[in-house]
């Protein structure tokens, strides 16, 4: 078993002190990033994620030792060449999972938690889930199947996240133009996070952009419109156990009250969030459309 360092915990100094310096330029530039009530949310909810990760990445370690001593299809060695494939299949897997986590409700019960914050800085890369780690590690089976070893994937997959902090920030506007190219940017990140239709389900990447090019779902940046964060209808809390659970309650509630066809109450799992059995719902497509069609008539 390889012995790799857990670098989030390396990295937690580094993230107070990125904090406290987005912090200082941000009040240099007149600029509203953070509010107080907010940030400590976001950063009981980083903890809280930490905490919780002890448990949910030895599930996944055992998962992923089962799959891969038992039915992967190759033995991959650990080398630098290696390293490169998985770096590229592990953001593959990150797009996949981050995109169906916004279509599909009972991954979003648990992803709804980093898209809480009305707020967009450092401190919201902290806002993290405290039930998906548990589950959507299911998105990542294939690759301890095709033989990459789980200690490098669960390595690959912190690099990831690590990548991914320095994103969540309005004190960088736009990077080199060959670099917003490739890679996932605080512009492009901005587009994930906010509310407003023409963004929504946009700009899933975790490293490189280019997913999101391949599969239509990426949306630039629009100087005219600018970034409303948070959700459609947001949650109104600071609590750090509601809007952890929030989401979960709602959709449970949804799909067990009431008269409703088994049929529909299986819908409330795995529809996107928004849809209703009665037709009274729209989901993040239908919006950005009708949003669409308001322009045209401008």
């Amino acid at each position: 078993m390889p012995d790799f360092p857990n670098i989030i915990l390396y990295a937690i100094p580094f993230f107070i002190l990125a904090m406290l310096l987005e912090l200082y330029v941000t009040a240099k530039m007149h600029m509203n990033s953070y509010e107080l009530k907010d940030s400590f949310s976001s950063i009981a909810m980083g903890l809280g994620n930490v905490i919780l990760g002890f448990f949910s990445k030895a599930l996944v370690l055992v998962v992923f030792l089962w799959v891969y001593e038992n039915y992967r299809f190759f033995t991959i060695p650990i080398t630098w060449w290696s390293f490169i494939l998985l770096f590229f299949a592990d953001d593959i897997s990150y797009y996949w999972f981050h995109r169906i986590s916004h279509q599909c409700r009972i991954f979003w019960a648990s992803h709804v938690v980093h898209h809480s914050s009305q707020h967009y800085n450092l401190s919201t890369a902290l806002r993290q889930t405290w039930s998906g780690g548990f589950y959507t590690f299911i998105f990542w089976l294939w690759l301890p199947l095709l033989g990459f070893h789980p200690a490098m994937i669960l390595l690959q997959m912190s690099i990831s996240l690590l990548y991914q902090f320095w994103i969540h920030t309005e004190a960088i506007d736009k990077m080199p133009s060959w670099f917003e190219a490739v890679m996932n940017t605080p512009s492009h990140h901005r587009v994930h996070h906010g509310s407003n239709p023409i963004y929504l389900d946009r700009n899933h990447a975790g490293i490189l952009i280019i997913w999101d090019k391949l599969f239509g779902t990426f949306q630039p940046e629009l100087s005219k419109v600018k970034v409303t964060y948070g959700l459609t209808t947001n949650i109104k809390t600071y609590n750090p156990i509601k809007i952890a659970f929030i989401e979960w309650l709602q959709m449970f509630k949804e799909a067990f009250s009431g008269k409703k066809s088994i049929k529909d109450r299986f819908s409330y799992l795995i529809k996107p969030p928004g849809w209703k059995h009665d037709g009274s719902g729209k989901v993040a497509h239908q919006l950005r459309k009708d949003w669409l069609d308001s322009r045209k008539n401008l």
